[in-house]
């Protein structure tokens, strides 16, 4: 062992990190040597994890998986009716949720224990850690895959900074004068006024306040390390250094590392425009971050949110699956209508990414009657076709107006269509390429009904012309036999 590999380790048996070792040594000792092996080896095979066939997607439990979902809040495993609201997703085809460690909703509770009038940061609130515990083996009995933000921005701003354990005017653990940290914060997180973000090495160094971070950290691995489907972001739409995301996210690998397994990390910076200098820390720096999340670009519209999101896909070097965590859009919300909303989810899917996933209302669909249908409607689109071998063929489209449709194909053998809102095009079958097929099956899909509903098979040429059925969402799958 070379000597930082020591001192890492050295580093890990200090008393406040004893809480995350132990509970993983329990975990991963309770059985025999040969058995313990034998589940090693399987949690390595079964995790989340870049699709060995095709790195733009995921695959878990050895297969490939496409990440569909849709939830009514952000932290979802603060709410009361935790397990039906799961059971809900997952009986419409969805499997993946976002999960903030956030606290400042009605109903939550925080992660440390208060004693009188203040927190102690040395010990926890049992309910906190019993309810998210509650939601990492349900999710995983249920083969729902969870990205964890593990810092919520938002709370350390504004009024959720007031009342935040952290606040040193909340803790008994340290104060003002000791740490540098405010006690207000009366700016938005762009303002990065908050020097809770800033105590990392690369910057200001702050050991105080980073040892209780780290101990934190260290306790939600202790609750996560031990199941294989899971994602680690590390902020919420941040806008603080870099040096932050690369000091968590690294962090969180070596302690992974230490007890024999793999995570996949990411960063979520703020800016809308995926070209700002602020996402080239995650998109060049794969040694860092395993995957990408382009959630902010859902806040783009109609053919401009297609195309942003493209040039980054066709960018990104090395390939690693991106996803999209958020997708906002919903009647009366902030950012863009119901249709909005919906039609960011297809074109994402449709755009070759890895996951989508509706925002909570107000913001977006949640998983209300709208949202059900749209993701039981693309996990029967998706499971009648090979989505893994498809990409994005805008250029098989001809006669389109902009905004009209959009296509993901294997050319040659398959083709999806998806219209938003009606439309009529030409779509490139012969690709000049000998083919041998002489029929052509066509399906159109009901998206709002989640049925199919007509059907046809046509001789096989060059190119076929279809037209959505009626001014709505249409999805229509196109399959050489």
């Amino acid at each position: 062992m070379d000597h930082s590999q020591d001192n890492f380790m050295q580093n890990l048996w200090k008393p406040h990190k004893l809480v995350l070792v132990l509970s993983i040594f329990v975990f991963l000792h309770s059985t025999a040597p040969g058995a313990k092996s034998q589940e090693d080896a399987k949690m390595k095979k079964e995790r989340i994890q870049v699709y060995t066939e095709n790195p733009r997607y995921w695959q878990y439990k050895a297969e490939p998986i496409l990440l569909i979902g849709g939830s009514v809040e952000d932290n979802l495993f603060q709410i009361p009716n935790l397990k039906a609201h799961l059971e809900l997703l997952k009986s419409v085809g969805g499997n993946y949720v976002r999960s903030t460690m956030s606290w400042v909703d009605e109903g939550d509770v925080p992660p440390f224990k208060k004693v009188g009038d203040q927190y102690d940061l040395n010990q926890w609130n049992d309910e906190f850690w019993r309810r998210f515990r509650n939601f990492m083996v349900w999710t995983h009995e249920m083969d729902i895959i969870v990205q964890i933000e593990v810092w919520a921005t938002f709370n350390y701003y504004r009024e959720p900074w007031d009342a935040n354990p952290f606040n040193p005017k909340n803790n008994s653990n340290y104060t003002a004068e000791e740490t540098g940290l405010p006690t207000v914060v009366k700016s938005h997180p762009t303002a990065t006024e908050n020097n809770f973000f800033w105590s990392v090495p690369k910057e200001h160094n702050q050991q105080i306040v980073l040892k209780y971070q780290q101990k934190f950290v260290d306790k939600l691995l202790s609750e996560t390390l031990q199941y294989g489907h899971v994602f680690y972001c590390m902020d919420n739409e941040t806008s603080v250094t870099p040096a932050w995301g690369e000091y968590w996210a690294t962090y969180i690998q070596k302690q992974a590392a230490a007890v024999g397994r793999v995570v996949e990390t990411t960063e979520m910076w703020d800016p809308w425009d995926l070209s700002h200098e602020m996402h080239k820390a995650t998109f060049d720096h794969p040694e860092t971050y395993s995957f990408c999340d382009i959630s902010q670009n859902n806040h783009r519209k109609r053919q401009r949110h297609w195309d942003n999101a493209q040039k980054i896909r066709a960018k990104l070097s090395p390939i690693r699956p991106i996803n999209n965590i958020k997708i906002y859009g919903a009647d009366g919300g902030r950012f863009g209508s119901t249709q909005d909303g919906l039609e960011r989810f297809w074109r994402n899917i449709f755009g070759g990414f890895a996951s989508a996933r509706f925002h909570r209302p107000d913001s977006g669909v949640g998983l209300n009657e709208i949202a059900q249908a749209h993701i039981k409607s693309m996990r029967i689109l998706t499971d009648s076709m090979d989505i893994f071998t498809c990409e994005p063929h805008n250029d098989l489209l001809s006669n389109r107006a902009e905004n009209e449709a959009y296509i993901i194909a294997n050319p040659g053998r398959e083709y999806a269509v998806y219209f938003p809102n009606n439309g009529s095009v030409d779509i490139k079958l012969n690709t000049g390429e000998e083919i041998s097929t002489k029929m052509v099956a066509i399906r159109w899909l009901n998206i709002a009904k989640s049925e199919w509903t007509q059907e046809a098979e046509i001789p096989f040429g060059d190119s076929i012309t279809l037209s959505a059925p009626t001014e709505d969402h249409w999805a229509v799958l196109i399959q050489l036999q």
